[in-house]
């Protein structure tokens, strides 16, 4: 049976919301919260608060790590930001967020992993896939750039054996329709999938295909006419995972309300190159609003360690 950790923040109007919640599953369809659905981690530096978690195990050491966008709104929104995302997008970190563990359980401290030496605004939502062509990871995130007075945001990303040293970025994928962010990369059939969100013609998500990691990209045909394009503009933050027989579980995270009614909607595909995504949420539960995350598919015995351990010891932000 697999086993999966939803990576995962909350949307609320404090700061407890805006650090890194863990969740739980057995199948895919039923989660539930670890901690008494409280934070796993805490941010203390950058922004005091993040957003837009991803999660990857390194293949080569065994490690685990979690990048997330460096930002809170609950402070930054009242201050430095003065209720203006135009500010976030100029002014915003130019660093991620970053933990490891060996364990799932035991972590290290926040550090802040500064990229693009200032030629980008806010680095937002990360994601990180292996590149196996080069043997390495690519990690990527939107952006807008100094270089066109931070015009509409495009992909971008760079490449790491260590997650130490870093490359430097290079753009990943652009519309000159409008921008993109919240890009999500998955590989199969030896070919790389991107999922992304369009602010503009269309407003939604768009399924991309390619052959390598850092593109070229093109659209998936068909991917469109799916059931996704209902309610146009109330998705974003794709990811997916793999269930126990071998279906893509596409999902996205609903934005369409305010409060509680947010969080992830599910959507099932045969495959990513069929891309015939059918919405599903008679068969899922979740706890509460899960908002930008990222599912990690775990161990049996990994699953049991988190669940057994008592995760009160975790230091919060007193």
């Amino acid at each position: 049976m697999k086993h999966y950790l939803f990576v995962h923040f909350r949307e609320t109007t404090s700061p407890e919301g805006e650090q890194v919640y863990f969740a739980l599953s057995r199948d895919g369809f039923h989660w539930e919260a670890l901690n008494d659905g409280n934070p796993i981690l805490w941010a203390y530096y950058g922004d005091h608060g993040v957003r837009d978690m991803t999660i990857l195990r390194d293949r080569h050491t065994g490690l685990f790590h979690i990048f997330a966008t460096d930002l809170s709104l609950s402070y930054g929104m009242r201050g430095k930001y003065q209720h203006a995302w135009e500010n976030i997008r100029r002014h915003g970190s130019s660093a991620l967020a970053h933990w490891t563990s060996s364990d799932l359980v035991h972590w290290s401290e926040e550090e802040l992993v500064e990229l693009g030496k200032g030629q980008f605004g806010c680095l937002w939502a990360p994601d990180i896939i292996e590149d196996r062509e080069r043997g390495d990871y690519l990690l990527h995130w939107s952006s807008s750039t100094v270089s066109d007075d931070f015009g509409p945001m495009a992909i971008y990303g760079c490449h790491t054996k260590d997650f130490v040293t870093y490359s430097e970025p290079q753009l990943i994928y652009r519309r000159s329709e409008g921008a993109v962010i919240d890009s999500t990369m998955v590989a199969e059939g030896g070919r790389y999938y991107l999922f992304v969100k369009s602010e503009r013609n269309p407003e939604g998500i768009l399924l991309l295909v390619g052959d390598r990691a850092d593109g070229p990209f093109t659209p998936v045909e068909g991917f469109g006419n799916s059931s996704l394009s209902i309610e146009s503009g109330m998705y974003e933050a794709p990811t997916t995972l793999r269930t126990e027989d071998g279906r893509v579980c596409l999902f996205l995270d609903y934005y369409g309300v305010r409060g509680a009614g947010q969080g992830y909607v599910p959507f099932v595909a045969d495959s990513l190159a069929k891309a015939n995504f059918v919405r599903s949420d008679a068969a899922f539960s979740f706890p509460y609003g899960f908002k930008h995350g990222t599912i990690l598919e775990i161990t049996g015995e990994e699953y049991d360690r988190m669940k057994a351990h008592d995760w009160r010891d975790v230091p919060d932000n007193r």
